[in-house]
C-alpha cells in the first residue's frame, strides 16, 4: 500500500515535553522541523538537536499565527505537517473564576487551534495532501469539578477536530484529534517508583503521533485516546 509522504512540520505551543518528544521523532524520521511558542528561551538545545527552526508566536492572535505561517513558507516551504499543542486552565471553582482569565484559556486551547488549522488548510488543500493534529486531554470528553475553562476549551477543540475531520479528510488531509487521558512524565513529576509506568512517557505518545500519521488513507483515525495501564477511566 502506497502511504502520504510527509516534508516538513510546525509544531505550535513548544516545551520540554511531548512537542520536543514529537519534534525529535520527526526529525528523525527525516522531516524539516519548526517550532512555535509564545516563550522560546528555552527551545535553543531542542534546535540544536534537531535543526529546528524557532518561531515566536501567540496562537490566539490571528495576525501572529499569520505571519508565523508566512515566515515558515518562505523559509523551508509550507509544513505538510501541522501539530497544535498549546493549552491553558484556570483551576477554581465556577464562582470564583476570573471573566478574563476564562476567556484567555479558551482563546489559546480552542481559538488558537482553529486559527492554526486555518491557516495550514489554506496551504494544504491546494495539493490534497497534509496533516493537522490537534492534542486534546481527558477534560475535551468529560468535565471535571474546579475544571471548567479547561473543559470547554478542550470540548471545543475536539469539535472542532471531528468537524475538520469531516470537512478535510475527503480532500486527502488528515485531521486527528488525540485524548491524551492521564498524567504526562517530565522532570519536575517523576513516576513514582510504586507505580512503574503510572504516567505517559512523551516519547510514547509521539510515537502514537507517528503512527497515525502514516496510517493509509483507507483506514485513518480521526481520534486516538491514549492513557497508562493503570489509568482509570
Amino acid at each position: 500500500m502506497d502511504k502520504a509522504k510527509y516534508k516538513s512540520a510546525l509544531i505550535v505551543g513548544t516545551g520540554p515535553g511531548l512537542s520536543s518528544s514529537l519534534a525529535r521523532l520527526f526529525a528523525r524520521n527525516g522531516l524539516a522541523v519548526a517550532v512555535a511558542a509564545r516563550q522560546t528561551d528555552k527551545l535553543a538545545a531542542l534546535a540544536k538537536e534537531t535543526k529546528a527552526s524557532v518561531h515566536q508566536c501567540n496562537a490566539a492572535d490571528p495576525a501572529e499565527v499569520a505571519r508565523l505561517f508566512e515566515t515558515v513558507e518562505k523559509t523551508g516551504g509550507a509544513p505538510d505537517v501541522v501539530v497544535y499543542n498549546a493549552s491553558n486552565r484556570v483551576r477554581a471553582p465556577l464562582v470564583d473564576l476570573a471573566p478574563d482569565d476564562v476567556k484567555r484559556a479558551i482563546e489559546i486551547s480552542a481559538f488558537g487551534a482553529f486559527l492554526v488549522s486555518q491557516q495550514a488548510a489554506k496551504r494544504m488543500l491546494p495539493n490534497k495532501h497534509g496533516a493537522i493534529f490537534l492534542t486534546g486531554a481527558t477534560a475535551g470528553v468529560k468535565g471535571f469539578a474546579l475544571s471548567a475553562t479547561f473543559a470547554m476549551g478542550k470540548f471545543a477543540l475536539r469539535g472542532l477536530a471531528q468537524s475538520m475531520a469531516r470537512e478535510l479528510s475527503p480532500q486527502g488531509i488528515h485531521v486527528a484529534h488525540f485524548v491524551i487521558d492521564g498524567g504526562i512524565r517530565s522532570a519536575a513529576r517523576p513516576v513514582p517508583d510504586n507505580a512503574p509506568d503510572s504516567l505517559l512517557d512523551p516519547d510514547a505518545i509521539a510515537e502514537t503521533y507517528w503512527a497515525t500519521l502514516v496510517q493509509h488513507r483507507s483506514a485513518w483515525s480521526w481520534e486516538i485516546e491514549v492513557r497508562p495501564w493503570l489509568e482509570k477511566f
